[in-house]
């Protein structure tokens, strides 16, 4: 293991030499994929007014993470001034339409030093909040120069991640020992980030704030939320007295594999998880109905929609009677994806069905699974289990009621994260 004298004296410059290396090998792959925003990747963000109140930057990678600060954001408002901060286009633009109107937003910048100087000369934090994970070795040194205490909030750390973090240990145990706090997700996750250099005294597990951003019924917005669903309804055309089942974050060759399984007559509404891949999954869905066309096109019934659009996921899976999640359903296309978020379809009392592979979300997918609100099928029995559960509206109502109930029983994450990083910034004296 390096300590951090050491690492401090040779590893920052070995780091920017290689990740100017990588840039230059990823620029043809960079170029394709038209990303903006080049000025605030390298720390050019502008510069914050100063507030009479201390600052707080949450850093969310991109359109889950960003969503998942619903409940925390406003609670952090009522000490501190808040500003959200992502990495990706999507992340950002779903960022600036969620909280703009009233907090700053701006991007996270590529882990170089300089990159990471300008953006912290910029937006000065008193404290930094890493959403699940996100533990750049730059930045994190960076802030501890500056005397800024950095924490993960919802910790999120895989048995698969973590292997791979622990073959780098010696590498990033300075990192993750400058943690000030952890809100792990669970004990497991807790003891990952211990293993990979955090003080176990800093460390408590919170939960996953994921389950409070999803409104039960009844709370918040529902009812603007129910006039939305009404409205993709009419634009997509969706037929409302025939079963729909919606596949969210599907992922490579999983619209053919829904295609093939959804069972006869069935609506099927599929969202990928990557803009990048609506055209291929448009594909896949033959005839299938795009959002993005802005409405059905035709008198003729339709029973495939493309959800090519970014923010209104949550919307479509109120419209659901089955929900699919996607990347889960193993090496598709030589692809190996691990899973997506179960907790706003339980959060809604919707029957969700995952494939096996759920790797990056099994403790929320564990938690349903044992309170009997979720179900898995591998990809082999996904046609049997979708055409079982259409044909059976008890068994999704009661699959969705146990969802609710284990949705319910594991919200509280955000108040003890916002507790969390309040801690930090006592103790620093903001």
């Amino acid at each position: 293991m390096i300590g951090c004298a050491a690492y401090d004296g040779a590893v920052p410059t070995l780091l920017d030499i290689g990740y100017v290396v990588l840039a230059g090998l990823a620029a043809p792959w960079w170029l394709r994929k038209r990303r903006g925003g080049w000025g605030a990747r390298f720390g050019r963000v502008g510069e914050l007014p100063a507030c009479d109140r201390p600052r707080v930057l949450l850093h969310a990678v991109s359109v889950g993470e960003v969503a998942s600060l619903r409940p925390l954001v406003p609670l952090l408002a009522e000490r501190a001034e808040v500003v959200i901060c992502a990495t990706t286009d999507t992340g950002v633009a779903r960022a600036r339409e969620l909280y703009g109107e009233a907090h700053e937003v701006v991007r996270y910048p590529l882990d170089a030093s300089w990159a990471v100087r300008r953006f912290l000369d910029a937006v000065r934090p008193d404290a930094v909040g890493l959403v699940e994970l996100e533990v750049w070795p730059q930045f994190v040194k960076a802030c501890a120069t500056r005397g800024i205490p950095v924490g993960v909030v919802s910790g999120r750390l895989s048995e698969r991640s973590f292997r791979g973090y622990r073959r780098a240990r010696a590498l990033l145990s300075p990192s993750f020992a400058r943690l000030a706090r952890v809100g792990a997700q669970d004990a497991a996750v807790l003891e990952r980030f211990a293993t990979l250099g955090t003080a176990r005294d800093r460390c408590v597990v919170t939960g996953s704030i994921k389950w409070d951003a999803v409104p039960l019924p009844g709370e918040g917005d529902d009812g603007e939320a129910q006039g939305r669903a009404a409205a993709l309804r009419a634009a997509l055309g969706i037929d409302p007295g025939r079963p729909l089942i919606v596949a969210g974050s599907t992922g490579p060759g999983e619209e053919a594999l829904l295609h093939g399984a959804c069972p006869p007559g069935v609506q099927l509404l599929c969202a990928p998880r990557k803009p990048e891949r609506f055209d291929d999954a448009a594909a896949a869905l033959p005839g299938c109905v795009r959002r993005s066309a802005g409405g059905a096109g035709g008198e003729a019934a339709q029973d495939r929609f493309l959800l090519d659009t970014i923010g209104e996921l949550s919307t479509a899976y109120r419209l659901a009677d089955v929900v699919v999640l996607g990347r889960s359903f193993g090496p598709l296309e030589g692809v190996k994806l691990h899973g997506s978020d179960p907790a706003e379809p339980a959060g809604l009392g919707k029957a969700v069905v995952i494939g096996p592979r759920f790797g990056d979300f099994r403790v929320m997918v564990e938690a349903l699974r044992e309170a009997g609100g979720l179900l898995v099928a591998p990809r082999e029995e996904l046609a049997n289990t979708l055409a079982r559960l259409i044909a059976d509206p008890g068994e999704r109502a009661g699959l969705g009621e146990r969802a609710l109930a284990c949705a319910h029983a594991n919200r509280g994450a955000a108040e003890r994260n916002a507790g969390l990083l309040l801690d930090m910034l006592a103790s620093r004296g903001g």
